[in-house]
């Protein structure tokens, strides 16, 4: 029987690339995948199975839709076994055993970093893969440049969350020269939708361009800072996060990571 219990972590849907792409090696999937074969929460474990978010899992669970062994759940605390607790959504099976997948794509302008917006294009119909993936972290839609997905829930949450101080680079063009004053201010901080932004690292390229090195995400916050030191953003793409660079993957295109890149981004989870 599922126990009752805590923790916490989030996951994805599905995504192609021109060339032929090799899945993750059976060591390396074998490797993470011994995380996932764990108690966690039920919620959790909709997720990292890739069946839906963790908040739409909690409403799934919520409106008694969810089944483990047979007996409808609707404790939001309830931990499974993945190993041999049944979980089951509208009567058909739920597993997360698969391989992970870490995908990069450059996002053009224009679509929506989400899996499912009625209306609008979002990401993952650039991507054209079995796997179900979910994108790390935002770009909103009229941002370009680097956006990871993965099936890989600790990936997802260290990337995702603040608290773990990762950095996330972006290259800024304004609608008009900005000064060294302007600019100043943004890396020093700023009061913004009710709090100081954190000290940034901003780079000028030239009058009108500049690079931004960010700790945070706050909800349009490089868009937000320009407009209150009396400037616009024109452009806005992101060309690094964490150790991964966007390099000259071409807009619209995506791969999977490199072995080298994918090692460099786990480095920065502890021992599961």
């Amino acid at each position: 029987m599922p126990i009752i219990g805590r923790d916490d972590a989030v996951i994805g849907y599905r995504g192609s690339d021109e060339h032929a792409m090799r899945a993750p090696t059976a060591q390396l999937a074998a490797g993470r995948l011994q995380f996932f074969m764990a108690l966690m929460r039920l919620q959790k474990f909709l997720s990292v199975a890739g069946y839906c978010s963790r908040r739409k899992g909690e409403e799934l669970i919520a409106a008694g839709l969810i089944t483990v062994n047979g007996k409808v759940v609707t404790e939001l605390g309830t931990k499974v076994d993945s190993k041999t607790d049944h979980v089951a959504a509208g009567g058909k099976s739920v597993t997360i055993e698969q391989s992970l997948v870490y995908v990069a794509l450059n996002k053009p302008r224009g679509f929506v970093s989400s899996c499912r917006q009625p209306e609008e294009k979002i990401v993952l119909d650039l991507i054209d893969i079995s796997e179900r993936i979910y994108p790390v972290g935002r770009l909103d839609k009229d941002s370009t440049g680097l956006l990871i997905l993965t099936n890989d829930g600790r990936l997802h949450h260290r990337l995702s969350h603040p608290s773990f101080d990762h950095e996330k680079e972006y290259e800024v063009a304004v609608e008009k020269p900005i000064s060294d004053r302007a600019l100043r201010a943004m890396e020093k901080g700023m009061p913004l939708m009710g709090s100081k932004t954190r000290p940034a690292e901003i780079t000028r390229l030239s009058p009108r361009l500049f690079r931004i090195v960010l700790k945070e995400g706050k909800n349009r916050q490089i868009r937000r800072m320009v407009r209150k030191v009396g400037n616009r953003v024109a452009r806005l793409k992101r060309v690094r996060i964490s150790s991964l660079k966007l390099g000259g993957l071409k807009e619209g295109a995506w791969r999977h990571l490199k072995a080298n890149e994918k090692e460099a981004l786990l480095k920065i989870m502890p021992p599961a």
